[in-house]
C-alpha cells in the first residue's frame, strides 16, 4: 500500500506539473511588462521572438491541411502578448536609458536601428510606416475578411455536412467511428475558423498598438531628454528617434511574418497537400505557360536600354524548365503504349477448346450492371470508387440483418444507356436508375431554402425530388439545405434499399447452415435438437426467410432456435412455427419500431371489423369483399401517413390469428405499417390507442 500510495503521489505531482506549464509561461508574458530587464535579456527574447515567428510561419507552409494546425489561434494571441510585453520593457528601458547612446536598449535595437535603415531616423521611420501599412492594411485587412466569410460559409454548410454523413451512415458507406470522426472534423473546422476570425484581429490590434507606442516614445523620449538629462535637442532627437525605430522594427518584422502566416493559412483548400507541392504543381506544372514567358522576357531582353543580361538570364531559365517539364510528359506518355501493347499480349485468345460443363456459369445471387461512362466508378485501375461503397454496404447490411450477404458482381452493360445503371437479384433485373458520374446530386429532404441550378430528377433509391448539380456548387446547396451525394453514393445506397428489400430471396439452404453451424459453437445440443430431430432444415429455411420478409433481422439465432424447439413439438405448421419465432423476438421488434420509447402508439380494429376477418379466416375465404377491402387498405393507408409526417411510426396491434394475413395484405402497398399480433408486445411496453380502424 505504502508503494502505492507513492506512485499515486507521483503521478498527481507530474500531472500536476504538466498543467502548470501554459499558465507559467502566460504569467511570464504579462510579468514582462512590470518587471524591469536588462538590455542583455532584451536581446535574447527579441531573438527569441523572431525565431519563433519564423518557426510558426514555416509550419504553416508545411502543414498539410488547416485544420491540422487548429492550436494557430492560441499560438496567436501568445505571441501577439509577448511582442506586447517586449515593447513595454524595451520602451521602458529607451526612456530610462536613451541619453546614455543608441545601445542604451541592447544589441538588437541598436542593430536594427543602424543596420537596416542606416542610422538615418527619417529612413527608419518611413521603413517603419510602410511595414506597418503593409501589415495592417493589406495582410491582415484582407486575412481577417477571408476568415470571416470562411467562417460564415463553414457555419452555414454544416446541417447539410451533417445530413450527408448521416447519409453515408445509413447506406452502410462508412462505419459509426468513422461517421464520428467525420462530425468532429465539421465541429472543429467551424470553430478554427470561426477562431481565425477573431484571432486576425490580434494582430491588427498590434499593428495599431506599434504605431501608437512609436510616437509615445519618441515624443516622451524628447521630453525626457532635454528636460531631464539637459541633451540638446539634436542628440536627444537621434537618440530617442533610433532607439524607438529600431525597437518598432524589432516588433513589426515578427508581426509582419506571423500576419503572412495568417494569410496564408486561411487562403489554403482544405485539400491534404503542404503549400509548396500545391504551387510547384499549379503554378510550374505547365510547360506551356513557361514556354510563353521565356519568350516574353527574351524579347524585352532584347530592346536597348534594357537590363538585357537580367531579363536574358531569366528567360532562358524559364524556356530550360519549361523543355525539362515536357520532355518528362512525353517520356510518361511514351511509356503508355508499350504498357497497352503488353497487356494486348498477354489478353491474347487462346487455342479454342471443347465445351464442359464448368463452361455453364452459374447465376450470380446479385448482380449490377452499369452503362460505359458508370466504367471509372467500377474499375480498379480508375479508382473503382463504387466498390469501396459497395463492400461497405454489404458489411453494414451483413451486421445489421444478421447473416452474409453475397458478393455482388459488376460487369458492364452495352445495352444500357451510358450512364444507367440496372440492379438484378439471381439474374433477374429488379431496380434500375440513371446517374451523372460528373455531377453531385443534391437531395430536398423537405426544408430548404431555395432552388439550386442543375437536372432535376428523383432519387432512385427513395424518390426524393433532387437535381444533378455541378461538384462547385456543393457549398452552395447545402448552404441552402440541401444533402449532396456523389454519383457512387446515390448507386450504393439505392443497392442497399434493394438488398433490405429483398432480403429474404437472398437466403437459402447453404446460408442457413452456415448459421447453424456458428450456433452450434456455442450451442451444440440446441441445434442438434432442433434439426434434424424436430424440424428439416427447409422448414427452418422457410421461417427465417418469412421473417426477413417482414423486415425482421435474423441476429438472434440463439432465440429463433429455442423458439422452434419449443413450438415444433406442438406443430410443424410453418405459420405456427413464424408466430412463436416472432413472439420471441417480440422485445427486438418492438425496439426496432420505436426505439427506447416506452409507449407504442398503434391502430386497433373495431371489434365488428376483427370479428369479420376472423370468421373471413376460419372459413377459407378472402378477408373481405374487395369494396371493403379498398376501403380498408385506404384507412390504413392515410393513418400510416399521418403517423409518418407526425415522427411517429404506424403500427396496426391485431389478435395472432389476423396477423399473417394482414401482414400480407399491407406488405408490399403499405410498406411503412407495422403489423404486431398482441402477444409480440413486451410487457413493458405502454400502448397507446392512436385510431381505431372501422
Amino acid at each position: 500500500m505504502a508503494m502505492t500510495a507513492a506512485d499515486a503521489m507521483n503521478e498527481l505531482r507530474t500531472g500536476a506539473s504538466r498543467g502548470l506549464g501554459a499558465p507559467i509561461l502566460l504569467l511570464v508574458i504579462l510579468g514582462m511588462m512590470v518587471i524591469p530587464l536588462r538590455p542583455f535579456v532584451l536581446d535574447v527574447l527579441f531573438t527569441f521572438n523572431i525565431a519563433l515567428s519564423i518557426v510558426v510561419m514555416l509550419a504553416v507552409i508545411y502543414v498539410m491541411r488547416p485544420l491540422d494546425f487548429s492550436s494557430f489561434p492560441t499560438i496567436l494571441l501568445l505571441t501577439t502578448l509577448m511582442r506586447l510585453s517586449l515593447n513595454v520593457a524595451s520602451t521602458r528601458v529607451v526612456l530610462l536609458h536613451g541619453h546614455e547612446g543608441t545601445d542604451a536598449a541592447g544589441k538588437v535595437i541598436e542593430a536594427f536601428g543602424h543596420f537596416v535603415v542606416g542610422g538615418n531616423y527619417t529612413v527608419g521611420l518611413i521603413v517603419f510606416i510602410i511595414l506597418t501599412v503593409i501589415n495592417f492594411v493589406v495582410v491582415t485587412k484582407g486575412a481577417g475578411r477571408i476568415s470571416e466569410v470562411s467562417a460564415r460559409f463553414t457555419l452555414d454548410a454544416m446541417p447539410g455536412k451533417q445530413m450527408a454523413i448521416d447519409a453515408d451512415l445509413n447506406a452502410g458507406l462508412i462505419k459509426p467511428e468513422e461517421a464520428r470522426q467525420r462530425r468532429n472534423e465539421v465541429r472543429e473546422e467551424a470553430d478554427f475558423y470561426g477562431s481565425m476570425d477573431g484571432a486576425s484581429k490580434f494582430v491588427r490590434g498590434d499593428a495599431v498598438a506599434g504605431i501608437l507606442i512609436l510616437f509615445i516614445n519618441v515624443i516622451g523620449g524628447l521630453l525626457i531628454g532635454t528636460l531631464q538629462h539637459d541633451l540638446p535637442l539634436a542628440v536627444a532627437l537621434k537618440n530617442y528617434t533610433l532607439l524607438t525605430i529600431g525597437d518598432g522594427l524589432v516588433a513589426q518584422v515578427p508581426a509582419l511574418m506571423l500576419s503572412t502566416a495568417v494569410a496564408m493559412l486561411v487562403t489554403r483548400i482544405s485539400r491534404s497537400q503542404d503549400m509548396s507541392q500545391q504551387v510547384t504543381s499549379q503554378v510550374f506544372g505547365k510547360p506551356k505557360a513557361l514556354a510563353i514567358t521565356a519568350g516574353v522576357l527574351g524579347l524585352m531582353g532584347m530592346i536597348p536600354g534594357m537590363p538585357n543580361f537580367a531579363f536574358l538570364l531569366l528567360a532562358a531559365a524559364a524556356g530550360g524548365l519549361a523543355w525539362l517539364i515536357a520532355s518528362r510528359a512525353r517520356e510518361a506518355e511514351a511509356a503508355k503504349p508499350a504498357e497497352g501493347e503488353e497487356a494486348a499480349e498477354q489478353s491474347k485468345p487462346a487455342e479454342p477448346r471443347e465445351l464442359s460443363w464448368d463452361d455453364v456459369a452459374p447465376v450470380d445471387a446479385i448482380g449490377l450492371e452499369v452503362g460505359y461512362r458508370l466504367i471509372p466508378l467500377v474499375d480498379r485501375r480508375q479508382g473503382a470508387e463504387l466498390m469501396g461503397r459497395i463492400k461497405g454496404v454489404r458489411k453494414k447490411l451483413t451486421q445489421e440483418l444478421g447473416f452474409l450477404i453475397p458478393a455482388v458482381h459488376v460487369r458492364d452493360n452495352l445495352e444500357l444507356t451510358p450512364g444507367a445503371y440496372r440492379i438484378l437479384l439471381h439474374g433477374v433485373p429488379v431496380a434500375q436508375g440513371e446517374i451523372h458520374p460528373d455531377r453531385e446530386l443534391a437531395l430536398n429532404p423537405g426544408r430548404v431554402l431555395g432552388p439550386v441550378q442543375g437536372i432535376v430528377t428523383k432519387d432512385p433509391a427513395f424518390g426524393l425530388d433532387a437535381v444533378w448539380i455541378e461538384p462547385g456548387a456543393r457549398t452552395q446547396a447545402q448552404a441552402q439545405g440541401y444533402t449532396v451525394v456523389d454519383a457512387a453514393t446515390v448507386v450504393a445506397t439505392h443497392l442497399s434499399q434493394i438488398l433490405k428489400d429483398h432480403s429474404h430471396e437472398l437466403l437459402g439452404h447453404e446460408e442457413v447452415q452456415q448459421l447453424l453451424n456458428s450456433l452450434a459453437k456455442a450451442a451444440p445440443k440446441l441445434v442438434e435438437d432442433v434439426t434434424p430431430k424436430l424440424l428439416p432444415l427447409s422448414a427452418i429455411v422457410k421461417v427465417l426467410q418469412a421473417l426477413l420478409a417482414e423486415r425482421v433481422p435474423i441476429r438472434n439465432m440463439r432465440a429463433i432456435a429455442e423458439a422452434l424447439a419449443e413450438a415444433a413439438a406442438r406443430s410443424q405448421d410453418p405459420v405456427a412455427l413464424i408466430a412463436a419465432v416472432r413472439i420471441a423476438l417480440g422485445r427486438q421488434i418492438v425496439q426496432d419500431i420505436v426505439g427506447m420509447n416506452a409507449e407504442l402508439p398503434v391502430f386497433a380494429l373495431a371489434p365488428a371489423l376483427e370479428r369479420m376477418l376472423q370468421d373471413s379466416a376460419q372459413t377459407g375465404n378472402q378477408i373481405v369483399e374487395p369494396g371493403l377491402a379498398e376501403r380498408l387498405h385506404k384507412t390504413l393507408m392515410d393513418g400510416t401517413q399521418r403517423q409518418e409526417a407526425a415522427g411517429q411510426p404506424a403500427v396496426l396491434l391485431v389478435p395472432p390469428a389476423l396477423r399473417p394475413i394482414l401482414a400480407r395484405f399491407t406488405r408490399h402497398t403499405i410498406p411503412g405499417l407495422n403489423v404486431l399480433a398482441y402477444p409480440e408486445v413486451p410487457e413493458n411496453r405502454k400502448i397507446r390507442l392512436a385510431a381505431t380502424i372501422a
